[in-house]
């Protein structure tokens, strides 16, 4: 093919030229045979039917050599070959050509056979349509046709093995069932060159073409029609049409192709997501029922559910970017594909939210059963607190200190009482969301284990409803103790208070019950007086006795002994015994007083006329006698039972006392010596 061309000459009779040069290697035939038949399928069955020119140059070859070629025509192309010009040396062949004459042949062999010289190549074809190899002025570059052609011929190739190939993959996405279609575009293969190459290979090729003939036209370049049918630039031009017809209809069918495999994808990861969540998902919060029966338990849980959720969460994230997409397939796709995408967009979203449903009611009721059993636990250690409380004696010092740990108590149970409704409320709320996890239950009957949960729920209520009962009893028992106590230091209290009330009456009575009287009448109300006065400490020391029976009484009911009662008690009856000897010895006194006063007054005040009633001397012997021992007892010391002694008031209150007596008897004593003149003046008259 380097040394075989059509240059793109005619011949006289518009033939085409076509040259065949020979050299001194060895010509291979079968080579020679096989580039004639492709270069005479090149024209067009027109150009054929002009007929061919074929020029030999034999100038560098050897005579066999050339009249195996011209044989070797008769048997490739006798009948497009009208003319055959032998290019002889110019000295080389003279003597042999006698041995083969080829006008000779012409009817055997159906074409003329001429032999000619280079310079006398012009008497059979026109100058303009050799080359200067020939002497003439057609201009051709073989290397530029050459390189050219094999654009042409690749281009050809690839272009029509395209056609097919895309004929084949668009033919196939016409079938008339959509699973037809889709069948046939998954067996379809890629094209095996790219379109857009070829398009790009041919456009430039379409575009040189153009462009010689363009150059050939404007530049004075000699140029030959026979271009257009050598170099096929109509075929290129109906080749670019059809590629970009079929081409077309190839990106709408790798459209819909792609349209169809991320559909295909997108539903493929819907049915994972599902089949994950309805599956492996499902089966894990299958697992997970029980609520945990301490607060570490369902903490337990909850990490477990962390766990889980995050493992949820990587198939959510991948739901809510599926969800995207099909939102924007929805909105760019076709009418045929919105119900199934509306499908697998419900499908989807109904599965995520139902077991994000799952998921958040689980982690309620586990943040339900860790509240409640916080709350169980404060309430157990509250109760245990209560319970020491109550396991340890009282002991206390004091009734005040009583009446603050009693308080301190009643704030317990109350706050018992608090953490119970508490827990009834936790536990309440908690059974409630239990019976509504039947709603969804995983896909399986949960009647068994939500009854274990039950029945641990009303356990613990049901313990801590005992343990409260049992604290209530025990604390009954302890404010009725607490009580008595209570009780008990208020009647030791109060009886040591009617100890020191009557050590202050005592008291009173020695030193301001002093007074006997200026006469019987005085003496005799200061006596009634000291009798009310006796009543009082009476009173006192008799309720001083009550308190203190009380309290052997709380004694010997609380089963402990009183310190307080035992010393009170002696102290009570010594100052009472006390009491009543001054008391005896006032009412002594007083009594002497009233006897004294009454003698005196009654002697002071009769009448000198009546001398008869003091006949009898003894009643001024009594008086003075009288008078003489009351001031006795003025100086004498009131003496207890236990030996010591006590006055009444002061010495000068009792010097005062004294006197007063003594200017009574003094009067009492004028009054006798004046009774007595009168009968000594009797005898003597």
């Amino acid at each position: 093919l380097l040394f075989l061309s059509e240059t793109g000459g005619k011949d006289r009779r518009s033939g085409l030229i076509l040259t065949i040069p020979l050299c001194l290697e060895q010509t291979s035939m079968d080579e020679l045979s096989v580039t004639l038949d492709y270069l005479l399928s090149i024209p067009s069955e027109k150009c054929k039917a002009r007929g061919f020119t074929v020029i030999v140059d034999g100038r560098k070859s050897q005579w066999n050599v050339v009249k195996t070629v011209v044989l070797m025509l008769q048997n490739v192309v006798p009948a497009e070959v009208s003319l055959v010009c032998v290019v002889k040396p110019d000295e080389f062949w003279d003597k042999k050509v006698t041995h083969f004459c080829f006008w000779k042949e012409k009817d055997r062999l159906g074409f003329e056979v001429i032999l000619v010289s280079a310079n006398k190549l012009t008497r059979y074809i026109e100058p303009c349509q050799l080359t200067e190899d020939f002497g003439g002025t057609l201009t051709y570059d073989h290397m530029d046709w050459l390189n050219k052609r094999l654009v042409f011929e690749k281009f050809t190739k690839e272009s029509t093995s395209l056609l097919d190939e895309l004929a084949l993959i668009n033919n196939g996405s016409d079938k008339g069932t959509q699973q037809e279609r889709e069948r046939s575009i998954d067996l379809n293969f890629l094209p095996s060159v790219d379109p857009e190459t070829v398009l790009q290979t041919g456009h430039e090729l379409l575009s040189e073409l153009q462009q010689r003939r363009f150059n050939g036209s404007d530049g004075g370049v000699s140029w030959s029609p026979m271009d257009d049918e050598l170099l096929a630039q109509p075929q290129v031009m109906k080749l670019l049409d059809s590629l970009r017809e079929q081409y077309t209809r190839y990106q709408e069918v790798c459209r819909q192709r792609s349209k169809r495999t991320q559909l295909e994808e997108i539903q493929q990861k819907v049915m994972q997501v599902v089949n994950w969540l309805e599956g492996p998902g499902s089966e894990q919060l299958r697992t997970q029922w029980g609520i945990g029966d301490s607060i570490r338990a369902s903490q337990a849980l909850q990490q477990k559910h962390e766990e889980i959720e995050s493992q949820h969460s990587e198939w959510f994230a991948v739901y809510v970017e599926l969800n995207q997409q099909i939102a924007a397939l929805l909105n760019a796709g076709d009418e045929e594909d919105l119900v199934e995408l509306k499908a697998l967009q419900q499908q989807l979203s109904d599965v995520c939210y139902r077991q994000a449903s799952q998921l958040e009611f689980r982690q309620n009721l586990l943040q339900a059963a860790l509240e409640f059993h916080s709350v169980a636990q404060d309430l157990s250690q509250q109760l245990d607190g209560l319970l020491g409380m109550l396991c340890v004696d009282v002991a206390p010092a004091d009734g005040a200190s009583i009446q603050q740990t009693l308080k301190l108590l009643e704030e317990k149970l109350k706050s018992v009482d608090l953490g119970l409704q508490g827990l009834r409320e936790k536990g309440q709320s908690l059974l409630d969301q239990i019976s509504n996890q039947a709603s969804w239950a995983y896909g399986k009957d949960v009647t068994i284990e939500n009854k274990e949960n039950v029945d641990h729920i009303q356990g613990v209520m049901e313990d801590m409803q005992l343990r409260k009962q049992r604290c209530e009893d025990m604390v009954d028992v302890r404010r009725l103790k607490m009580l008595q106590m209570v009780q008990l230091f208020k009647c030791e209290e109060d009886a040591a208070q009617a100890v020191e009330w009557l050590s202050e009456l005592l008291d009173a009575l020695l030193k301001t019950h002093i007074r006997l009287g200026d006469d019987a009448q005085e003496t005799k109300v200061l006596l009634e007086k000291h009798r009310k006065f006796v009543d009082v400490a009476q009173s006192t020391y008799d309720y001083g006795r009550q308190l203190l029976q009380a309290t052997v009484v709380l004694c010997q009911s609380l089963r402990c002994t009183s310190r307080s009662s035992g010393d009170t008690l002696p102290r009570l009856n010594r100052v009472w015994k006390q009491f009543t000897v001054t008391s005896e010895e006032r009412v002594h006194r007083l009594e002497t007083a009233v006897a004294f006063h009454s003698t005196a007054e009654k002697i002071l005040q009769e009448c000198p006329e009546q001398p008869e009633a003091f006949n009898e001397m003894d009643q001024f012997d009594e008086i003075e006698a009288v008078g003489k021992s009351l001031l006795d007892r003025l100086t004498v010391p009131v003496v207890y039972p236990d030996g010591s002694e006590q006055y009444f008031g002061s010495p000068s209150d009792m010097a005062s006392a004294a006197e007063h007596i003594r200017e009574k008897m003094k009067l009492v004593s004028l009054k006798k010596q004046e009774l007595r003149q009168p009968e000594a003046t009797t005898p003597e008259s």
